[in-house]
């Protein structure tokens, strides 16, 4: 073969890298607590190992403990600030985006995650949750708040329609009777017993959900 026709010859494509999955990390700000801190520090270092981004709220306390973990490990993490000045955002983001709207970009924290990690509850976290819950994004809860479907609730407590994933010890509640966005599927909202298991299954979940919006 000549090598004119050697240079026409197109080159093979090489796959392409799966894209990272956008975590959004909520929990208290001021208020949380010393094992809530170490928890979502070891959260964002675990997300990073495994090369997603970590959103948060871009505040301190769980936000700023994710961020820190993540910053160590040299991932990358974007933060949703309520108000319009950078200077408050803690100092392990590497984005910084100042909205001014307040507790309603707790809105654009969820709606820019493929999944959500909860470590830690608090009125604003409840709120993240619920519009997760409401948008069809998976949930997983380290301690804090547990919600379900008033119309569910006794299975629930009960754990008497609780699937188990594959390999992990966590409940996954799914909540069918929820109601959700058109062209959303119902969301999930799981109970994960350490740092490890909560990265693991929202990352799972996460892929599922990148897999159903991905171009045919």
């Amino acid at each position: 073969m000549s090598s004119a026709s050697s240079a026409q010859r197109p080159s093979a494509k090489r796959p392409s890298a799966p894209p990272a999955a956008y975590i959004a990390v909520i929990g208290p700000g001021r208020g949380a607590t010393q094992s809530e801190t170490d928890t979502a520090r070891e959260v964002g270092g675990l997300l990073a190992a495994r090369g997603a981004i970590v959103v948060c709220g871009g505040l301190g306390g769980v936000m700023a403990a994710a961020c820190e973990g993540a910053h160590r490990n040299g991932g990358l993490t974007v933060g949703v600030l309520p108000g319009r000045d950078r200077a408050a955002a803690n100092p392990y983001l590497s984005v910084a985006l100042p909205t001014g709207l307040g507790e309603l970009r707790n809105g654009l924290v969820v709606g820019a995650s493929d999944a959500v990690i909860a470590v830690g509850g608090s009125w604003g976290t409840l709120s993240e949750l619920a519009l997760a819950m409401r948008t069809g994004k998976p949930v997983v809860a380290i301690g804090g708040w547990m919600v379900s479907d008033p119309a569910r609730a006794p299975n629930l407590r009960t754990g008497a329609d609780a699937a188990v994933l594959p390999g992990a010890d966590a409940a996954v509640l799914p909540v069918a009777d929820a109601a959700v966005l058109p062209g959303t599927d119902p969301a999930v909202l799981i109970e994960a017993r350490s740092a490890a298991q909560a990265v693991d299954i929202a990352l799972r979940l996460a892929a599922d959900q990148s897999a159903k919006v991905a171009p045919r």
